[in-house]
């Protein structure tokens, strides 16, 4: 019975509506209310801003709609690990399951947790990071670190429980979130945007500048500068549209897989762009630049929600963060131990992560992500957590999707229910752009982001000293 059991299978209960909600849900987070400031401070100008969340969107819905033919082609639990392992081989596809362990999803999930935490802390500022509630030497534990890991203890023990109640869930907070970032922006654009605050935002909108903390003034900026200046700041905006690929990794759960997953990419990444773009242009029209850059603790939705509602505004949209992240966290941690599972199952990570429970979920597999994630809490930083993600996503982003040339060369008559858009043209832009991006970021950040690199790296020696053998 104990064998029979090991073999269960996953249950087909999620639907297109699922699917997309799932999409939604994990691409949304924290990062559309925080990361615009961070944003404006290293491009300094209504354009570039805009410009930034546009071309991210486009890169976003380019990925989407070519992971579209491999979702279709390799419809089961793993998602993008399976591709690469179809695509290249076993060890570039443990190197991927390893960093996504590592670093990819336990890091957003932590990263989704602490804001969870910053905007918990708004309401009742005892559950702030500076609170210290423990201290050994260099190490402490502040309120903020122990807010995080409870939220991500107590979604991990909701997913344990089975597939059913996390997709409610799931689907519930993704409504109001959708709605009320749509009533966020509505409110914005006919309550509060003031054209002389629009005109002055538009009347340079490309001089690009950076703001200098240490003098605290803008300096104007062009060429390199402004290169490195847009790179920097798209790892928030690409930070913020990622996790898209959740869906990827649970299509052993989702019904018609071949259709559904391909789909839900599409209509996932194309509802979040347009609310993340218009989100943009409602700061924009509400806020002049200076405040968006500065707003504090960079809660650039909480200052946008001071002008629109005053001071009550300022609660419902941290609660609606609250909710969001919250949502977010749900779907990065049903997602991510569907990943270990397929790894476990091919004999690259630990056995018992291909146990399902009475649940019909690999409960072993999401508590050991639980319990890495909230390690990672404990380093608290924001800011560093989304430099080391963002550089391994993008490599394994670029793998992927060169995959899919590789894919139609040495399988070229396998079945393809769904062919990528715009092929060879699309994938081969993808490409380039996250490949400049990638070694941008590799020289402007290359501490956090080198870090990054290394624990990836590290995978290697893992793989060999750990492969089972062949027979």
């Amino acid at each position: 019975m104990e064998n029979q059991k090991e073999e269960g299978s996953f249950k087909r209960e999620l639907g297109l509506f699922d699917g997309t909600m799932l999409v939604v849900g994990s691409m949304i987070g924290s990062g559309i209310f925080i990361v615009s400031a961070d944003i404006t401070r290293q491009v300094g100008s209504a354009g570039w801003l805009i410009l930034i969340w546009v071309l991210t969107a486009v890169i976003t819905m380019i990925a989407a709609v070519s992971y579209g033919e491999l979702s279709a082609m390799f419809p089961k639990a793993g998602g993008q690990y399976v591709y690469l392992k179809e695509s290249y081989n076993k060890l570039i596809a443990f190197l991927y399951g390893w960093s996504f362990f590592a670093v990819i999803q336990t890091g957003t999930i932590a990263a989704v947790g602490v804001a969870f935490a910053k905007f918990a802390a708004y309401l009742y500022p005892p559950l702030s990071n500076e609170n210290i509630l423990y201290e050994m030497g260099s190490f402490q534990l502040n309120a903020a670190q122990l807010v995080s890991i409870v939220t991500i203890v107590l979604l991990t023990y909701i997913n344990t429980r089975g597939v059913k109640d996390s997709k409610m869930l799931q689907t519930f907070l993704t409504i109001i979130k959708i709605l009320s970032l749509f009533g966020l922006i509505i409110f914005g654009l006919t309550l509060a945007a003031k054209a002389d605050v629009w005109n002055a935002n538009w009347a340079n909108a490309w001089d690009s500048k950076m703001f200098d903390a240490s003098t605290s003034s803008w300096v104007t900026i062009g060429g390199t500068a402004l290169m490195s200046g847009i790179v920097a700041s798209m790892v928030g905006s690409l930070f913020s549209s990622d996790a898209w690929n959740g869906v990827t990794f649970i299509a052993g759960e989702i019904k018609n897989p071949q259709r559904n997953v391909g789909l839900s990419l599409f209509l996932g990444t194309l509802i979040v762009s347009v609310i993340y773009i218009l989100a943009n242009v409602m700061y924009v029209a509400v806020m002049p630049l200076n405040e968006i850059a500065n707003a504090p603790s960079d809660r650039v939705a909480v200052a946008a929600a001071q002008y629109i509602f005053g001071n009550t505004g300022t609660i419902i949209i941290a609660v609606m963060i609250m909710i969001s992240t919250f949502a977010c966290n749900n779907g990065l941690i049903m997602a991510g131990a569907r990943v270990y599972y397929t790894m476990s199952k091919d004999g690259l990570f630990f056995k018992k992560a291909s146990n399902l429970n009475k649940f019909d979920v690999p409960e072993w597999a999401l508590w050991a992500q639980g319990i890495w994630a909230s390690l990672l809490c404990l380093t608290g930083q924001y800011g560093a957590l989304l430099d080391f993600v963002i550089i391994i996503v993008l490599i394994f982003y670029i793998l992927t999707i060169y995959g899919i040339f590789i894919l139609r060369r040495k399988m070229p008559n396998a079945e393809r229910p769904y062919k990528a858009f715009g092929y060879p043209v699309l994938p081969f832009i993808y490409i380039v752009v996250a490949s400049a991006v990638s070694i941008g970021l590799l020289i402007t950040k290359t501490s956090t982001c080198g870090w990054g690199v290394l624990i990836m790296l590290i995978g290697i020696p893992v793989y060999y000293l750990t492969k089972p053998k062949e027979a």
